[in-house]
Order: C-alpha cells, then structure tokens, then sequence
C-alpha cells in the first residue's frame, strides 16, 4: 500500500483518536464565536496505519506524545524543520522488524569484502540513473557515464563516483549562471537540499522497517552522521530527485524561495514512478524492495542489491 506523505505548514494541534491522527486548527478552536457543530466538522482524521512521512513546518504546531508514539509504532518517518523551514531533524522508531537482533548481527558481523562489492553496485546504478537524467532532460547520449559505469571496481577505489558527479552537474544545471553543487550554494541547491532530505526520510523509514541499523554504512562512516547507512543506500535513488528540480527550473518558476507550490511537487518524491526488478512502482515502494535485498546480501541470501533504473 501506498503510504501518505503529510505536510503541516500551518498552526495546528495534532493528537490521535481511535489509531487516526486528529488534526484541529487553533483559529476554530479559539474562536468562541463559532458553533461546536461547525468547529467538530473542521476537524480532519486520517488513519496512521496509511501515513509514511510527516513534515512538521511551523513552529506553533502542537503534537502530543500519544500522537507521537503511535506515529513511530506505524513505522512513520517524522521530519522537523528549523526557523528557515528546512528538514533538520527525523524521528524514528527504534525497532521496526520482528527478528531485529538477529538482523542486527547480519549487519555488524558484515565482511569488508561485502561492504566494498555492495558499494560498487550503488555507484554503478547511481551513475547510470544520472546518465539517464542528462539523457531525459538534455538530451545527451552520455557514453562516457554508461563507460564509467562499467568500469566501477569493489569499493569504487577509483572514485569514479566522483569523476561522474564533476560532469554531471555543469551539464544539468549549467546553464544557471555561478551553479555548483553545494549544500549552502545558490538555487537550485535550495531545492535539492530538501528533496535530498525528504528522500533520506523516507530511506531510513524502509532500513529500520527491514531490521537493519541507519547508522552502520557501507561507505559513509562518519562518526557523527546518524544515518551513513540512508546515505550511501539513497545515492542511485538521487537522480531521481535531481530529475523533479529539473523539471521544475525548467517550467520558470522563481526558485529563489521554497514555496509551499515547491514544496508540495519535492513532498511528491515518494510516490514518483520507479521501475526496480523490471516492474513499475512507486519510490516508496521501490526503496522498500531495495531494504529489504540489501538484508539479504547481509544475510547471505543475495549477491545484488535491488536498485531502480531510470528508463
């Protein structure tokens, strides 16, 4: 099933009622001059059992801890955001799979030799996807992506993740005048800084819903990065996000600011289509199947993780 990604930018009080989440706004709430009638059919339920992702935008939003520990118990990811309205914070539950130890174990007890193959089949389908953005969106034949690609060793010793990332982002967004890929760089950047975390939102959801630890990397390993394990499993899926703001620089929109229009087409990400295993699926979905091989290659069970291919 599909899970809901919900957006609150507004003041609310958000609590849970009969396992929904119970949304009520404080101008009703306070306005005595309004009937009880009115103010009870102003109130939205959703069943938490159907959300995903929840981002939390405003700083007058109150949410108790019975609706945040329900939404944890359904394995939803809860994204906060700070005074600039940018995802800087994520919550979320601590075990999401029934044999957690013993996946637990697969995971730490990992060889080097594993990790490094497993790494080289994440830039291979990395590269590839963004070889396929170029090929979407510019119209290039990238031979020398497709080239790189193949020629990715265990470990990617080379770093021709690098390499691939120098030629890549000039030819996507090369046309906007000073733009370099930087998280503090000028728009798009802006853009992408968002998108990129609502998808590592969505990542670290499916790796705890598989059993396995966010912070044990197979390549990311800094000390102070809870989520290296998001952050090296998101690369191929990155693309797909660098493809929507494409998009949407490309229909002349200011992107100078996030607006709540932007916002909603980036909340959009875990529903984009995705063809993993030869079939069409949502993202969401999609880095569900992703988690749950990567276990397997843990495991023993697998030799590949499941990535999607951008057509």
């Amino acid at each position: 099933m599909i899970k809901r990604t919900l957006y609150f930018g507004n003041p609310a009080y958000l609590s849970v009622r009969l396992e929904q989440l119970e949304i009520r706004l404080p101008e009703v709430e306070r306005n005595d001059a309004l009937p009880e009638s009115f103010k009870q059919s102003a109130v939205k339920r959703i069943p938490i059992e159907d959300i995903g992702v929840v981002v939390l935008d405003n700083k007058q939003l109150t949410i108790t801890q019975g609706a945040l520990g329900a939404l944890l118990e359904n394995q939803v990811a809860v994204i906060t955001c700070d005074e600039h309205r940018m995802p800087s914070g994520l919550m979320l539950p601590l075990a999401g799979n029934t044999t957690q130890s013993e996946r637990f174990r697969h995971q730490i007890e990992a060889s080097l030799p594993l990790k490094k193959q497993l790494w080289q089949q994440t830039v291979q389908a990395k590269i590839l996807n963004q070889s396929s953005v170029l090929r979407n969106q510019r119209g290039m034949e990238c031979g020398n992506m497709e080239a790189w690609a193949r020629q990715v060793k265990s470990g990617d010793a080379e770093n021709l993740e690098g390499r691939a990332a120098a030629f890549y982002w000039p030819a996507l967004f090369g046309r906007i005048e000073g733009f370099r890929r930087d998280r503090e760089g000028i728009p798009p950047n802006n853009l992408l800084n968002y998108g990129y975390a609502v998808l590592r939102a969505v990542v670290a959801r499916s790796l705890v819903g598989s059993g396995l630890l966010p912070t044990l990397g197979i390549h990311h390993h800094n000390r102070y990065n809870a989520y290296c394990l998001a952050d090296d499993i998101m690369e191929p899926y990155r693309p797909y996000v660098d493809r929507l703001v494409a998009e949407i620089v490309a229909c002349g929109r200011d992107i100078s600011e996030l607006t709540t229009e932007i916002k909603g087409k980036l909340l959009s990400i875990p529903v984009l289509d995705v063809v993993i295993n030869g079939r069409r699926s949502p993202l969401m979905i999609a880095v569900g199947m992703t988690t749950a091989s990567l276990y397997k290659c843990y495991s023993g069970e697998l030799r590949k993780i499941a990535y999607p291919l951008m057509e």
